[in-house]
């Protein structure tokens, strides 16, 4: 109780000049606060992970059916990205919107540039890419593609990289300079449907949801050309109905290996982060949506697509093999380690809650009442690229 009456005070110390101190370090800590999406009544719920409870409700945000959203540098900021084109701007500690921009009809995603001044947004209608600044929310660059662009992840030295799902390219547009430069790198493959960048931010990864594969590139080569990984993965086997596309977002890289979903199939795949080949593959409840890999990377857990939603497991990065099962209920859309993995928090949509477990022992040690919640996001994103 006394955590919830100084974030309170802040708030009320704060409130008069949210504004004008959007431009001035916070006096309030924000490391232990995060955002949960409430996706059918467009709002994001304000939890504190040490209490395990919610302390506040943001409302008016739009269609947050596929939302997700990025920190400032400080933490106290949030952007988030509607289903409906909306881009808006909250302050975490006074629990408000302090920006908010229709900025295209359709979007699916964004990111925010290394040094925390750019928001670019991912749009299918009409396609392209808008970039914003980050403290007024005004359009900066605006860049069309023709296409639907999927993909979207900040890269180092003020670059965003992103994929285009019509025509099988990525673009890096570099923002370093005093106009956006852009380079183009065909031959990703057919139908990209999302993509990854690793914590270093030289590898990036589309896949491919026309091809049986992924393809890779290295962002630190000079003119990045494409290479094709996992190439027929599913060769031989019958693709089972995919009623959600994984997300590469929830990858995991556990020690040397990277961990990815796969599509149509009901497995995860592991590869090895130095050269890119396979090196396993575990079978799984279902068609996975998130892999994801508890920090230090002993573990990675696994939800799954429509209609085996209700369930969670476990592996082992060793052994490959599923060490865990758990079944929170109906619907498990989204997983959220604590910044040192030693909690996982878990959306089950349809039962209006999130759960809260310990990651060693796998003890459910609480719960909050959410409304159709989805995506959780803890302000430690502010520090990881590619989140």
């Amino acid at each position: 109780m006394i955590r919830f009456a100084a974030l309170a005070l802040c708030a009320a110390l704060l409130a008069p000049t949210a504004h004008a101190a959007s431009e001035e370090a916070p006096c309030c800590a924000t490391g232990d606060l995060g955002l949960i999406v409430e996706r059918a009544s467009g709002s994001l719920l304000v939890v504190d992970q040490s209490e395990r409870a919610a302390i506040g409700r943001i409302e008016g945000l739009g269609d947050l059916s596929h939302a997700s959203l990025v920190y400032s540098p400080d933490e106290r900021f949030a952007y988030v990205f509607g289903r409906d084109g909306g881009l808006t701007k909250v302050d975490i500690l006074t629990q408000q919107i302090t920006g908010r921009v229709m900025q295209a009809g359709n979007s699916i995603g964004g990111a925010i540039s290394d040094d925390g001044t750019l928001i670019a947004v991912a749009n299918y209608d009409p396609g392209g890419v808008r970039v914003f600044d980050a403290g007024t929310l005004e359009m900066v660059a605006d860049i069309p593609t023709g296409s639907k662009t999927i993909g979207l992840v900040d890269a180092p030295d003020r670059r965003f990289v992103f994929t285009l799902w019509d025509t099988g390219e990525t673009w890096i547009a570099d923002f370093s300079g005093d106009a956006p430069k852009i380079t183009k790198v065909p031959g990703i493959g057919k139908n990209p449907y999302d993509a990854l960048i690793a914590a270093d931010g030289r590898t990036y990864i589309a896949g491919l949801f026309g091809e049986d594969g992924l393809t890779a590139l290295d962002l630190w080569d000079e003119t990045p050309e494409p290479r094709r990984i996992l190439p027929g993965y599913g060769q031989g086997r019958e693709g089972l109905p995919v009623y959600k596309m994984p997300h590469l977002e929830g990858w995991a890289l556990a020690g040397e290996e990277f961990v990815l979903p796969a599509v149509g199939q009901h497995e995860v795949l592991w590869v090895d982060a130095r050269d890119l080949t396979e090196t396993a593959r575990t079978k799984t409840h279902g068609q996975p949506v998130f892999a994801m890999s508890r920090p230090g990377g002993r573990q990675v857990w696994v939800n799954f697509a429509h209609p085996l939603n209700d369930t969670i497991q476990v592996i082992d990065t060793r052994s490959h093999e599923v060490i865990r099962e758990l079944t929170p209920g109906p619907a498990v859309l989204h997983m959220e380690f604590t910044a040192r993995g030693t909690e996982v928090w878990v959306s089950v949509r349809d039962a209006d809650r999130v759960d809260i477990y310990d990651a060693a022992t796998f003890e459910k040690l609480g719960e909050i009442a959410a409304k159709s919640p989805s995506g959780i996001f803890f302000t430690a994103r502010a520090h990881r690229m590619g989140l």
